[in-house]
């Protein structure tokens, strides 16, 4: 009898050893402010890997580039520092190129499509190739649109945007679409845009609806097009050194909580969409939403660029654009 209880007590010890190892405080950092519609999705993710494994792992979420600016947390996330972290989608480029056919101008017709295909087996193949990075992809997030803004046109056709001058960020992808477009591209820092446009040196920019407006852009460029010329989704990755320490109920219950979180995401992008948009056209602001038509008009001037930012990722690109939308 008394041997029958040492062994029932020493299972009893190894089992509440297993259990406690598995207790742990993870980190995830953002280098957008509190508040902002990716912390809020990190905060819903880290609730809900909190609740699923009855507080055995905890997520701090870190905003504001508490934790380093973007390529210093996700070289961290490498090496094991931080276990998570929200990243747009240029910079993981680098490790996987397919990360570039997603970037691609008027590739998907709404934003409901471009999650469709996300979250399907091509953006769970597009994810698979960060692994020999040391980089677990979990997610996708909402960043919304891009579209045109200038400061003395409105927009209705790419007849409208030949011979200006369009701030563009720094990438080549950028400046070829604008190029192809019959405009000029103008690199200039984000933080310059403002004067730039107030003061002539470009006639237009492009950003989404909270770029514009939070930036005070609309009171110097205040014709915005909806041509939405660039989804470009980001992410949620994690260091594949703490993937590999849990186990596989765990493995699991952090990716799923990490999909769920997204629709707490997407509505909290929504919300901020639509309230810059309202406010931008209450201040003055002039709004032009394109019908289909008008719509491929922009894409048929682009089409010439994805063989060249495609090549070895065809059948990617084909997927993505014979892709069928459940209903």
């Amino acid at each position: 009898m008394k041997k029958v209880l040492v062994l029932v007590l020493a299972s009893l010890l190894i089992f509440s050893f297993a259990v406690s190892a598995q207790e742990m405080t993870l980190r995830l950092a953002d280098n957008q402010p509190e508040g902002y519609p990716t912390v809020v999705g990190a905060k819903e993710f880290a609730r809900l890997v909190e609740e699923r494994t009855n507080g055995r792992i905890e997520i701090e979420v870190y905003p504001g580039g508490i934790l380093g600016d973007e390529s210093s947390t996700i070289e961290q996330v490498q090496f094991g520092a931080i276990d998570f972290v929200r990243t747009s989608i240029t910079p993981m480029a680098n490790f996987e190129p397919a990360m570039n056919v997603l970037s691609l101008p008027y590739l998907y017709p709404s934003e409901e499509y471009m999650f469709q295909v996300l979250q399907s087996d091509i953006g769970d193949g597009v994810l698979e190739g960060l692994k020999d990075a040391g980089i677990v992809g979990l997610t996708w997030y909402d960043s919304g649109a891009r579209s045109f803004y200038t400061a003395d046109t409105k927009v209705t056709s790419p007849e409208d945007l030949e011979g200006l001058r369009i701030r563009v960020q720094e990438s080549q992808l950028m400046m070829d679409m604008v190029e192809a477009l019959g405009a000029s591209p103008t690199p200039i820092a984000w933080g310059e845009v403002y004067s730039a446009l107030q003061t002539g040196v470009v006639d237009a920019g492009e950003n989404n609806y909270p770029g514009w407006y939070y930036n005070s852009h609309h009171e110097v460029a205040p014709y915005f097009v909806e041509d939405q010329h660039n989804r470009i989704p980001e992410l949620i990755i994690m260091s594949k050194m703490t993937w590999d320490k849990l186990s596989p109920e765990d493995q699991k219950i952090i990716k799923q909580a990490a999909v769920d979180s997204t629709e707490v995401q997407r509505a909290a992008w929504d919300k901020r969409t639509e309230e810059a948009k309202k406010l931008a056209v209450e201040e003055g602001a002039t709004i032009t939403t394109l019908n289909a038509e008008q719509k491929q008009a922009f894409q048929d001037k682009v089409k010439g660029l994805y063989p060249k930012y495609s090549e070895g990722y065809e059948d990617l690109l084909n997927s993505i654009l014979n892709f069928e939308m459940e209903k």
